[in-house]
């Protein structure tokens, strides 16, 4: 089968279409033949050795895909090498997929929707009427946080985009404005995937007991030093979030994924579908995720 696998750590032109055997299923698993599989950002990570824990090599990436079982069924599930024609995934993390959902749709609902789930309600711990600022707004994560903080009834819902394009998309999806740094506001919570400059200023911007999520490094900065003293001084805290290891808590998948897909399918939460490319072009979807050219869901398609 054709899979996507990279052998040592660098930039996308690691990662390189090769022949594999089909997986095995163990006790317990199902043998899925992927439609489409989910790019996330912290694939990227893991391909130039940048994420939080590093792999055996050689390694294919991926967490997410639709697809099918033998049997037929159309299922979401939660993975392991997910950019290949197929992959083997526990039964218990099969969620079964009505056929008129799109995939990308239901994939960003599912990692990327986890993550804004609980940034929000976990660890930014919204409460009402607050305001929340959402830094890289237009993207896979930033585009459901925005929709999620206003249906757990964010005050003010601010977004920062890269382009034009972006502006109208979050502006479209309910933020009641795009903003740049120093905002004219302060802000009760932000959620920062960029790190670098960006954290520094919107540690800068938050109100008295404010609270900036950081979920991940995309400036490829270097993350920056907190000093306690200044937090002091700004009577405000910094929260780290990884999705992994919260995914092992007690129902931190089971009800977060119903809701979400209650709320999508009364219209109230609109998944974004961003681009579609062929899995052998894996390394391209890394490119364009990194350029910032790509909003919302980006998928692989075998």
């Amino acid at each position: 089968m054709l899979a996507i696998q990279f052998d040592r750590f660098g930039g996308p032109e690691v990662l390189r279409p090769t022949q594999l055997a089909t997986p095995v299923p163990g006790p317990g698993e199902v043998l899925i033949t992927v439609e489409a599989a989910g790019v996330n950002f912290a694939d990227t990570h893991q391909v130039d050795g940048s994420y939080l824990t590093a792999d055996a090599l050689p390694y294919v990436p991926g967490s997410e895909v639709v697809g099918r079982t033998p049997d037929g069924r159309r299922v979401l599930a939660r993975v392991s090498h997910g950019y290949a024609e197929q992959v083997v995934a526990k039964e218990s993390a099969l969620l079964d997929m009505p056929e008129e959902l799109g995939a990308a749709e239901a994939l960003a609902l599912l990692v990327q929707g986890l993550t804004a789930w609980h940034l929000l309600r976990t660890s930014a711990r919204l409460r009402t009427r607050e305001t929340v600022v959402v830094h890289s707004a237009a993207g896979g994560v930033g585009s459901l946080a925005v929709q999620l903080a206003r249906e757990f009834g964010a005050g003010r819902v601010l977004a920062q985009v890269s382009s034009p394009a972006k502006e109208r998309l979050v502006l479209d999806l309910g933020a009641d404005a795009v903003v740049t740094y120093p905002l004219q506001e302060k802000a009760d919570v932000v959620l920062d995937a960029a790190g670098g400059e960006l954290f520094d200023r919107a540690l800068d911007s938050l109100a008295s007991f404010g609270r900036l999520v950081t979920y991940g490094n995309a400036s490829r900065t270097g993350f920056t030093p907190v000093d306690p003293a200044r937090l002091g001084r700004l009577n405000a805290s910094v929260v780290g979030f990884w999705l992994r290891p919260t995914l092992a808590a007690p129902g931190a998948v089971s009800g977060p994924v119903k809701e979400l897909f209650a709320l999508a399918a009364a219209g109230r939460l609109r998944p974004v579908a961003g681009g579609s490319y062929p899995l052998a072009e894996a390394a391209r979807a890394h490119e364009d995720l990194l350029a910032r050219r790509t909003t919302g869901k980006v998928i692989l398609v075998p």
